[in-house]
């Protein structure tokens, strides 16, 4: 059974000007193009085609919205970090991602997907920043943890929350083919939507 019943694809957007109307409550979903975000946002949503994944990483270069319930959101942001895209295009996500959260009223909190294998790198700390520079929550997915032993993956997951600490970013492990951590994030997804200890829009 699907845990969204209702979830469908609104439209995508290739600019701020493109975005869809500012009201209600969205959360984004961001990470490295080859970090398994599409694959996370499947598993969490309980949809397994909802995200389109690709074999070639850094294909989605657009802003994809998703709509759970009336002026309820995911958002799905285009990937970053992958080798061979070209500068053009680099600096162009740079200027969208950097427009999208300086702009986005109705951005609660930012679900980071982080490969558990590489850790926190220089563009995922540039995300977790524009959102606590918006007063916007954060959340770290510690994805593909499988493919860890458990005392590493224990290791990778005391290293994120330490440079974490003094802040308001949490960090658990994750696995989509393991089913690890599935449940938590769907609950930290439902507790910023639904604007738990905070006046709901």
């Amino acid at each position: 059974m699907s845990t969204y019943a209702n979830v469908k694809f609104l439209t995508s957007a290739a600019s701020v000007g493109q975005l869809v109307a500012d009201t209600g409550r969205e959360v984004a979903f961001a990470g490295r193009s080859n970090a398994g975000k599409s694959t996370a946002i499947n598993a969490v949503t309980g949809r397994s085609g909802l995200a389109r994944v690709s074999r070639t990483p850094g294909r989605t270069q657009l802003i994809n919205f998703f709509e759970l319930a009336t002026d309820r959101r995911l958002v799905d942001l285009p990937g970053y970090g992958f080798a061979k895209v070209p500068a053009a295009v680099r600096d162009r996500w740079h200027e969208l991602m950097r427009d999208y959260f300086a702009r986005r009223e109705s951005l609660v909190g930012l679900l980071l997907i982080v490969d558990a294998r590489r850790g926190l790198g220089e563009l995922d700390r540039a995300m977790l920043n524009w959102a606590l520079g918006r007063g916007r929550r954060a959340h770290v997915l510690l994805s593909k943890a499988d493919k860890l032993g458990r005392q590493e993956a224990i290791r990778v997951l005391r290293a994120t929350q330490a440079e974490c600490a003094g802040t308001d970013i949490g960090a658990q492990l994750f696995s989509a083919h393991g089913r690890q951590g599935i449940d938590a994030a769907r609950d930290v997804l439902s507790q910023w939507l639904e604007g738990e200890g905070e006046g709901a829009a």
